[in-house]
């Protein structure tokens, strides 16, 4: 069927409205990116001379590692114990009745609503009172708190899409309920626990406001070493370091689209 004047004049400025649309989105990352090749010690944009020290000085500067190495162990440990929990929490409050549900499900969903430097503050108040250390496994309950929730939605999501059929299938074959579990239920979650295991981990890499107030010098993480970089240099070094993080992520993303599907992996297909 021949197009009219009207519908190729929408066409086309459906098209011009989403390049704006991403252009804007964009906008902020290529002022960034370009202005990390920025020689000057200042930072500014546009760049009058262009190097590439600033990237050299992220790579070494001590911080930003031990930074970087604690934000990785927390961030796979609190995703770890958030995915145990969140999925445990998901099954239950999907599979079964109880008194005390919509009571444990606003429970579990509060961190949501709650500010972060609230639950930072209130858990380094608790720590203090109890004489407890503020060890890194103070800083990975905090991140297990703010990420739960979204582990816990996302599989719970995957089980309110589950076709019961396959587990009674199963079950009439006689298959033990451990079983059913381990070779029908969970290989059908992996979707969700992927999903949740995604969100668990970038959001606890880009956690700052509690854990300002959990970690010390030897605690620190990525973010909050960048934090108190800023305070004391004025440089392009954060530029840089903000290029190659968004890479990273990018990359990753790319590989679990590879191999989950990110549609899928998100439930939004």
């Amino acid at each position: 069927m021949k197009k009219s004047p009207l519908d190729h004049l929408l066409d086309w400025s459906g098209r011009i409205l989403l390049t704006l649309i991403l252009g804007f989105v964009l906008l902020p990352f290529i002022v960034v990116l370009i202005a990390s090749f920025n020689d000057s010690a200042i930072l500014s944009f546009p760049p009058k001379s262009w190097s590439l020290r600033w990237y050299a000085n992220a790579i070494e500067y001590r911080d930003f590692g031990k930074g970087l190495v604690n934000s990785l162990k927390i961030a796979a440990i609190g995703a770890t114990f958030a995915m145990i929990a969140g999925a445990g929490f998901a099954y239950v409050l999907n599979r079964y009745e109880f008194s005390l549900k919509t009571l444990l499900n606003s429970i579990l969903m509060s961190p949501l609503i709650i500010p972060n430097f609230t639950i930072g503050l209130g858990l380094l108040i608790l720590s203090t009172a109890a004489s407890l250390p503020r060890s890194i496994w103070l800083v990975i309950g905090v991140h297990v708190i703010i990420v739960l929730p979204f582990v816990v939605r996302s599989v719970y999501v995957s089980l309110q899409n589950f076709e019961r059929r396959y587990e009674q299938a199963a079950e009439s074959l006689g298959a033990a309920p451990l079983r059913v579990l381990l070779t029908i239920t969970l290989p059908l979650l992996v979707p969700g626990l992927v999903s949740g295991a995604l969100f668990a981990v970038i959001l606890s890499f880009n956690e700052f406001t509690a854990s300002l107030f959990v970690v010390n010098q030897r605690t620190q993480t990525f973010p909050v070493a960048m934090y108190n970089y800023v305070r004391e240099y004025a440089d392009p070094t954060l530029a840089a370091v903000s290029v190659i993080y968004v890479i990273v992520v990018a990359a990753l993303l790319l590989v679990v689209h590879k191999f989950f599907r990110l549609e899928k992996v998100l439930n939004v297909e």
